[in-house]
């Protein structure tokens, strides 16, 4: 047998009976004394919390508390985690090994026709996407490990595209994956604040001696969220500050715009072909107007009639980029 099949087999033996030695699991396994150790010292390591007990009546054993209850898996199950699988393969997962291990133990402890319907529907779905480089997957698995380990990290940081990188001292406090982009959020020892950083624009990434502590219930994703998106009335007791905008358009180019991310938690009403939202002034500028131009004669802006202006202006500046 395997190592992991006989690590198997003396966990099931010392769960069954109150109390075994290393001579006793050897006879009954038909396996040598010595692989019995190493198998004990490989599920003490693994978190098994056996007990090892010497003298006349010594040996090994697993206290009551602990339940063992066998990992069963039905069809449906079994499909969902290989196709969970596949999505985190697709994002540049920093554990695929590890992930990939465990794929294969749950292949290699099923019957026949379990693996048959398994490989079956495995492909049932797929991801398409960029695949991420090895590099980027390095960088992810060295983020996981500082976050893991409350390990503050220095980082040299590009932040756009004509920028050049920046060193930058963070405390990682979570990793989220948004848009097809990785992010990592935490405290930012340059900027003494909390920041996002984009793990594609970590050019190089190193340990350090300082330990911190990640604040209680903080939650990676709302803040990242939170950054991109302002919500009605933040900041202030009203909604004043914020600008009211009617666009027009084909019932399909109103549903696509309003499930967007920029615009969805914007939404004051909605009619088939018209939606108005109420947003803030710098997004609507800087990016909102950029993502309206992308549906050409799909929609209109019917107000304010600054953003009409300024999504013309946008549209002159391109022209003379690209005839000069």
């Amino acid at each position: 047998m395997s190592k992991a099949d006989n690590m198997l087999a003396i966990l099931w033996l010392l769960k069954s009976r109150r109390r075994m030695t290393a001579k006793q699991l050897s006879d009954e396994l038909e396996i040598h004394i010595r692989t019995v150790y190493r198998c004990i010292d490989a599920l003490c390591i693994s978190g098994v919390p056996i007990v090892a007990e010497v003298g006349r009546d010594g040996g090994y054993t697993i206290p009551d508390s602990l339940k063992l209850e066998p990992l069963f898996f039905d069809e449906e199950e079994q499909k969902a985690l290989l196709q969970a699988a596949a999505f985190a393969r697709e994002s540049g997962y920093p554990s695929e090994e590890a992930l990939n291990r465990a794929i294969a133990k749950m292949k290699r402890y099923t019957n026949p026709q379990q693996l048959e319907s398994m490989e079956r529907r495995e492909a049932h779905i797929e991801v398409i996407q960029p695949l991420a480089a090895s590099a980027l997957t390095a960088i992810l698995a060295e983020l996981e490990a500082g976050i893991d380990g409350g390990v503050s990290l220095d980082i040299a940081y590009t932040s756009g595209y004509d920028s050049d990188a920046t060193k930058r001292r963070i405390d990682p406090y979570g990793l989220v994956h948004w848009r097809g982009k990785w992010y990592v959020v935490g405290y930012c020892h340059l900027r003494e604040e909390l920041r996002s950083f984009r793990a594609d624009r970590i050019d190089g990434i190193a340990n350090t001696p300082e330990r911190f502590e990640r604040p209680a219930a903080f939650s990676a994703r709302q803040y990242l969220l939170g950054s991109l998106l302002s919500e009605p009335g933040e900041g202030d007791d009203s909604d004043d500050s914020l600008i009211s905008v009617l666009i027009q358009g084909s019932p399909q180019a109103i549903q696509e715009l309003c499930g967007h991310w920029l615009l969805g938690h914007a939404l004051v009403e909605r009619k088939a072909s018209e939606a108005r939202f109420r947003v803030d002034e710098l997004p609507l500028y800087t990016q909102i107007a950029y993502y309206l131009l992308s549906f050409g004669g799909k929609l209109r802006v019917v107000e304010p009639e600054e953003l009409r202006s300024h999504m013309v202006d946008i549209i002159d500046d391109l022209q003379s980029f690209y005839r000069s």
